[in-house]
């Protein structure tokens, strides 16, 4: 026995080395496995559902400013030389739609909203407002509406400034609120600014402080850059959860690139390269130009469009989302 034992003993030293290194080999692949997908995919969207086509009422064949509720989403539209604007309602869940009444003068349309490009909803004390950035410089920068269901009455205006001079801007959204102020986030082209009004005034100044940049040169869209992305037009943007959605587009094709982290940002930020939306529509070659996003309920990214099939086709303006994307999959 003496003699055997020893021998077993090595035999099965022998046996456990091997068996040791095959379990970290194993457990070293199964990491590499499940990391791998992290680090190669990139979260892409790029089919949507339309809830909704939007008319042209009152001449306004042009749709521009977006923002979504609790329940309805909300559409600028505005005529050719913005000489009248047009607010369409649209149910999220029936697609069902109606043209908004002008509480002030009675009609559906009103005339100081100019090219109404981008607009964030807010309530304050109880009461719903609409604040529309109209792309014009001076006292009717910013215009603040109050909306009591299908019906509008116009309560404010404000002047934008920057060093000192009036400054049109084109996108705007709420950052922060309080019980004394509300600070916005305003944009031009790449650069975004903060400008702060206290929470009830319906008129005054509001000057404005850089916040931070965008870079899109080196944006990728489903994991590659987009090659001619200094041809691509800007229109307003989203905010959600401290991450703004930029809607870029160029003729047929629109891109929504994402930046995180905006309340603290300065300087010069890139773009979330593990998630971006792109549509490329056949159907309506002339233009598909999403104008506007916002993220209701905390899960579908909304959107309004401009599309054509042709030059002089204007019948097909919409309120879509993108299909499959849960923001709160991806956004904290």
């Amino acid at each position: 026995m003496k003699s055997i034992f020893p021998k077993r003993i090595g035999t099965m030293n022998m046996t456990v080395r091997p068996k040791k290194g095959l379990n970290l080999f194993v457990v070293f692949l199964l990491i590499s496995t499940m990391l791998l997908p992290i680090t190669a995919s990139a979260a892409y969207f790029n089919t949507y559902t339309t809830v909704a086509t939007l008319e042209n009422a009152n001449g306004g064949n042009s749709a521009q400013a977006f923002a979504v509720g609790s329940t309805y989403a909300y559409t600028v539209k505005v005529a050719n030389g913005n000489a009248k604007q047009v607010i369409y309602r649209t149910n999220m869940t029936t697609g069902a739609t109606n043209l908004m009444t002008n509480g002030d003068t009675g009609t559906t349309y009103t005339t100081n909203l100019h090219h109404a490009n981008d607009m964030v909803l807010s309530t304050i004390n109880g009461e719903l407002y609409m604040f529309i950035i109209t792309m014009k410089a001076g006292n009717m920068s910013l215009v603040k509406l109050k909306y009591v269901g299908s019906t509008y009455y116009q309560v404010g205006n404000y002047t934008i400034k920057l060093n000192g001079t009036d400054k049109a801007m084109s996108g705007v959204k709420i950052l922060s609120k309080d019980a004394n102020n509300i600070t916005f986030l305003f944009k031009t082209g790449h650069n975004f600014y903060k400008g702060t009004i206290p929470l009830t005034a319906n008129s005054g100044t509001i000057n404005l402080s850089s916040a931070f940049s965008i870079n899109t040169q080196n944006a990728l869209v489903n994991g590659s850059p987009v090659s001619n992305i200094g041809s691509y037009v800007f229109q307003g943007f989203g905010l959600y959860k401290d991450t703004i959605f930029v809607p870029m587009t160029y003729k047929n094709v629109s891109i929504v690139l994402v930046y995180r982290n905006v309340s603290s940002a300065s300087g010069t930020i890139q773009a979330d390269n593990n998630l971006s939306f792109r549509i490329t529509s056949s159907t309506y070659p002339e233009l598909f130009e999403i104008e506007g996003v916002g993220v209701a309920h905390g899960d579908k990214l909304w959107f309004n469009t401009n599309r054509k099939k042709t030059s002089t086709d204007l019948l097909h303006d919409g309120v879509h989302y993108f299909n499959d994307f849960n923001a709160s999959q991806f956004i904290q």
